[in-house]
């Protein structure tokens, strides 16, 4: 079953992919996923997108235990 994420006024792409996927660097991926949408710059409320499934990534300056 996908996720989905309902928009609130004033959110952008990049601050979805950030919040949601948990980089700004699956930006692409989550406007290809929701190609309806993609003229949208800043979206009203009310708006379902899909969330894509991503890999799990863990940042470069994690501890190495983490990476």
């Amino acid at each position: 079953m996908s996720k989905t994420y309902t928009t609130v006024q004033g959110d952008m792409w990049d601050n979805i992919a950030f919040t949601q996927l948990g980089s700004s660097e699956y930006l692409d991926v989550l406007i290809n996923s929701n190609r309806k949408y993609r003229e949208y710059y800043i979206f009203p409320a009310g708006i379902v997108l899909t969330l894509p499934d991503v890999p799990a990534s863990v940042s470069s300056t994690a501890p190495p235990w983490k990476r």
